[in-house]
């Protein structure tokens, strides 16, 4: 009898109806987001309309992106072979980290292979290696952000969600010569809020505390060039470290921070997540470089995308459809309750082929189960329209309540 394979299966068996079902999904490449959905068990294909991709800008589809990473496919082939510090550094690598930098106006720069590991691996120096630092983290930063600060060892103090006064209490009784590190996001990516940054970067500057500010669902949707809400704020001078991914606004693949060289470089030399792991493919890099570099002197895509934005907050709130904010791109529509949730999620598929995919538990608290939607830049205007109608009518059909307080900017 194995023990160990029987606590799975028995889990598994137990957890049933909640478990997560992963619909395939194919993109149309230059038709996003239209898209092709399979069935898993039927095996049968439908037209879709992709309502939950984090690829707000359509970057990923962009011809100025395909392009550069079918010629560094033909010029390097797939793979980088090795890792940043074992032949893996290919001059894509070198181009991309000084574009972030400018980007950020930032000394230097650092990629992963990913967001989560840009975190983790991060963290896991910058407040792990400075002698009895404290961290002070929001209540409601990213699974990637916990974990980093779990593996620096660093002692945390978790301040409530963007409560700039608890923040303060917080650090005041802490021993004023500790090192101290503060850690939020810009928007978080669940409810779509905006963090006060002024005034935590004030509390911040008051105590003597280095700054990192997570801007993955901000950085080429806001500010100047794409840099962010800390660049839109007038801001990007008061944080010292910007995290940020190549997966969403930059349509690829990857992570990043940029700050100060010495940190930048204690990363480089210290994160597990960068020393032991293949690097980014140079095709990757390079559509990723060449997104950037788009982005940085295109307004088009930005304007599109807060247009959209706009409308489906007010069609929306015109219609009483409860959601969490109109902060941002990222329009979390409230149902509640799981069971709910769900059957939202498949009438609006099944019916209107409307894809938007319901958010539980852990992703966020039990009770508090959205539809994540997010309009991008290359939906219509009708495409809106028509999933504010979607909503409404499996609003109605579920009986789901109306109206409810939402979060303005």
């Amino acid at each position: 009898m194995n023990q160990h394979l029987e606590f799975f299966a028995r889990e598994m068996e137990e957890f049933g109806a909640q478990w997560r079902e992963f619909l395939e999904v194919g993109r149309r490449a230059g038709l996003f987001p239209s898209a092709v959905a399979r069935r898993g068990h039927s095996g049968t294909d439908m037209d879709i309309n992709v309502w939950c991709s984090n690829d707000y800008l359509g970057m990923g589809q962009h011809p100025a992106v395909l392009e550069a990473i079918k010629d560094a496919v033909d010029a390097f082939g797939a793979g980088a072979g090795g890792s940043r510090n074992i032949s893996g550094t290919n001059h894509y690598h070198v181009l991309l980290e000084k574009e972030i930098a400018a980007l950020h106006g930032k000394e230097a720069a650092v990629i992963f292979p990913s967001g989560y590991t840009a975190n983790d691996g991060s963290l896991s120096v910058l407040a792990g290696r400075a002698p009895h630092t404290v961290v002070f983290s929001d209540e409601l930063n990213h699974a990637s952000i916990i974990d980093g600060l779990r593996h620096s060892g660093a002692e945390k103090r978790i301040f409530r969600h963007n409560d700039v006064a608890h923040l303060e209490a917080l650090m005041a009784a802490t021993d004023p010569d500790r090192p101290k590190l503060v850690v939020l996001e810009s928007v978080y990516s669940m409810s779509g809020d905006i963090a006060p940054l002024a005034e935590i970067a004030a509390v911040a500057k008051r105590y003597g505390a280095t700054t990192f500010l997570d801007e993955v669902h901000a950085v080429g949707m806001y500010g100047p060039e794409g840099a962010g809400i800390a660049a839109r704020e007038g801001l990007a001078d008061e944080f010292t470290v910007v995290m940020g991914t190549l997966a969403k606004g930059f349509g690829t693949a990857g992570g990043y921070i940029a700050g100060p060289a010495s940190l930048v470089e204690s990363v480089r030399g210290f994160s597990r997540p960068f020393i032991f792991t293949t690097s980014l493919p140079p095709a990757t890099a390079a559509g990723a470089l060449a997104a950037i570099r788009h982005l940085r002197s295109s307004e088009a895509e930005r304007e599109r995308l807060a247009e959209n934005a706009r409308l489906l907050h007010r069609l929306l709130t015109e219609r009483g459809i409860p959601f969490i904010s109109d902060e941002s791109h990222i329009v979390s529509v409230l149902v509640g309750e799981d069971a709910q949730c769900r059957k939202a999620c498949a009438l609006l598929l099944e019916r209107h082929g409307i894809y938007v995919q319901s958010i539980n538990a852990p992703s966020v608290r039990v009770g508090e189960e959205i539809l994540r939607a997010t309009p991008s830049a290359t939906h219509t205007s009708g495409d809106v329209e028509k999933f504010a109608e979607a909503i409404d009518g499996v609003w109605q059909e579920l009986g789901l309540p109306r109206g409810g307080e939402t979060r303005h900017a």
